[in-house]
């Protein structure tokens, strides 16, 4: 029987989180009985700010929202993940 190494205790969600996307999970515990989970109302922590942009730079934004049929503030979040997740592939 495979004998596991011990989950370290976080100090945050964001140190746990960095555990997790570089440690192979299963020195920690086995998956074998795993069961998958739905948690159908779970939504990410959200903060509310504040963003000045130029009027011209928000009617494109609004105009491509409309085209894709998604709320405005809503591509905003897909476009600003998806770059960030560009500069993660190109800068490692």
């Amino acid at each position: 029987m495979k004998k596991f190494k011990n989950i370290p205790k976080f100090k945050s969600e964001d140190d746990e989180r960095e555990f997790w996307a570089n440690s192979d999970s299963t020195d920690y515990l086995t998956w074998d009985k795993s069961e998958l989970v739905t948690f159908a109302n779970l939504k990410p922590s959200t903060k509310t700010i504040s963003l000045r942009l130029p009027e011209s730079i928000l009617d494109e934004i609004k105009t491509l929202a409309n085209k894709r049929d998604v709320p405005y503030q809503s591509l905003i979040k897909i476009i600003l993940k998806e770059r960030i997740d560009r500069e993660h592939r190109t800068s490692t």
